[in-house]
């Protein structure tokens, strides 16, 4: 593969970017803008009632962001004209046909010239409600796909997905495609007409009840949970992802596809400026938690590989993903993650928490600042429980009972302190096939990547996504902490 020329490669192409509030999104739009400013269009879909209310959001929501201060820096008193020119905030929503364009002429103008889609639309709740979540992450990729398909000088769909499509394999995960119906478990029957069909029954039941819609909820994200399991994944979030790649993978016909599967996605590395991160990444939940003193024990084991990835790295590779396969009839998996090049154990994590927050400590409501201590970790669920019962004075019964399903149960029995467990315990039951997680990401086709761009040495420096060249001891404790203390604790 010869790969020279990406920056060229953007000039005068049309972008499509859905899910374009999205912190990954905010990523690639800055990016493309700062480095190729004859970008023809960037189209950003946004969830909005009209063309009114996704300009509100486009510059509320996307350019009005601090990851935006470089090109705004750059561009000085001609960014609102840049902008103006070079972007089109788009009001539709992914889960609807035509993307949920309405302004016909709009459709129209875009079906004209996009010459790329990148789809970053999803929701990334391991629990969110099954209908929602199968709404967004699965018929809404095959809403983009048709869109695409109407797209006449369409070179590329790039779909971004998530590496624990995996499930909770051990071993070395391979950069494969899923096929239509195919489970981790070998569950037969997987039939994504019938899972909407479940969702649609389960509604019309809990509508004949008269549910509330707090119940609602609840029903809808256990059932999730429950179809995603009895088919072998872990959470209702990877599960639906899967179902989105095997809805575009079997019906794509010869249009040039590839499917990005990062790892868990962190704060910038470099670009546009160290650490800048968005809402609680994965990890961060734990990092929050424990910096706020709210954890003081957590489960894991300590020889499993905690698979990092910066925003900006895994960007990078998009690109480069983008303009290798313009044009090429084919699909293309990549891999984007850390655990084969520069893997991080979960010790690691302990000890960066433990020695950042005893410096940078958090202020309470008090305006004392918060003591942290040494995180005690146990490498089974039975030895996790055992130590709750006996911190918190709790029957063994009630913690080995306790999961998503339990809460209200636990609540009503110990109120005084099912927040601050039900806090932990809730992190434990959505975290723990990663905190246990026995796989490698291979990382070969984008290995295959990186050997292409090396000969262009400016070129491989300005899309940069080798993990071999982060020191992890520096990137969290000088870097991603900081990041989290300025961008999320605010």
């Amino acid at each position: 593969m010869e790969l020279t020329g990406i920056v060229n490669s953007l000039e005068y192409k049309s972008i499509l970017v859905t899910g374009a509030a999205g912190f990954l999104a905010k990523i690639f739009v800055e990016k493309v803008l700062r480095v190729q400013p004859n970008v023809k269009k960037l189209y950003l879909l946004l969830r909005a009632a009209d063309a009114e209310s996704a300009t509100q959001r486009l510059h509320k929501e996307v350019i009005g962001k601090e990851v935006f201060r470089v090109l705004r820096e750059k561009c000085g008193a001609s960014l609102d004209s840049f902008i103006a020119d070079k972007v089109t905030a788009v009001a539709g929503d992914i889960a609807c046909d035509n993307l949920g364009i309405e302004a016909s002429d709009l459709r129209e103008e875009m079906w004209k010239e996009i010459d790329i889609i990148v789809n970053l639309a999803a929701t990334t709740n391991f629990d969110e409600r099954y209908d929602v979540s199968l709404g967004v992450n699965a018929m809404g990729a095959k809403y983009v796909l048709s869109f695409a398909k109407r797209c006449v000088k369409l070179q590329m769909l790039l779909h971004v997905s998530t590496a624990y499509v995996a499930g909770e394999q051990a071993g070395l995960i391979m950069e494969k495609p899923f096929r239509m119906g195919e489970t981790l478990n070998g569950t037969p029957g997987l039939d994504i007409e019938e899972e909407l069909k479940l969702v649609e029954e389960k509604m019309k039941e809990l509508r004949a009840l008269g549910a509330p819609k707090s119940a609602e909820t609840f029903a809808m994200k256990e059932l999730g949970i429950n179809r995603a399991r009895f088919y072998g994944w872990p959470n209702t979030y990877v599960f639906t992802k899967s179902l989105g790649e095997m809805l575009i993978g079997q019906s794509r016909g010869n249009l040039p596809l590839v499917i990005i599967r990062p790892t868990i996605i962190t704060s910038t590395y470099r670009e546009p400026f160290p650490g800048w991160v968005e809402g609680m990444r994965t990890i961060d939940s734990l990092g929050v938690g424990y910096g706020k003193g709210r954890i003081t024990c957590f489960l894991g084991d300590p020889e499993s590989i905690i698979d990092v990835i910066p925003g900006d790295m895994v960007v990078n590779a998009m690109i480069v993903a983008m303009v290798a396969h313009a044009n090429q009839h084919g699909e293309f998996i990549y891999q984007v993650g850390s655990s084969v090049r520069n893997p991080a154990k979960f010790t690691l994590f302990q000890d960066y928490g433990y020695q950042f927050f005893s410096k940078n400590p958090c202020i309470d409501k008090d305006g004392k600042p918060i003591k942290v201590g040494k995180v005690a970790v146990f490498s089974t669920m039975d030895s996790f429980h055992k130590y709750m019962a006996i911190r918190y004075m709790l029957p063994l019964k009630a913690l080995q009972l306790l999961n998503i399903v339990s809460c209200q149960y636990f609540q009503s029995l110990y109120s005084n302190l099912s927040r601050k467990i039900n806090f932990v315990m809730r992190l434990v039951e959505l975290y723990r096939p990663y905190l246990f997680f026995r796989g490698v990401f291979d990382d070969l086709n984008l290995e295959k990547l990186r050997i292409a761009i090396k000969d262009n040495g400016e070129e491989e420096n300005k899309f940069c996504f080798d993990t071999k060249c982060i020191d992890w001891d520096d990137y969290f404790l000088n870097i991603h902490l900081p990041g989290l203390i300025r961008y999320v604790f605010k």
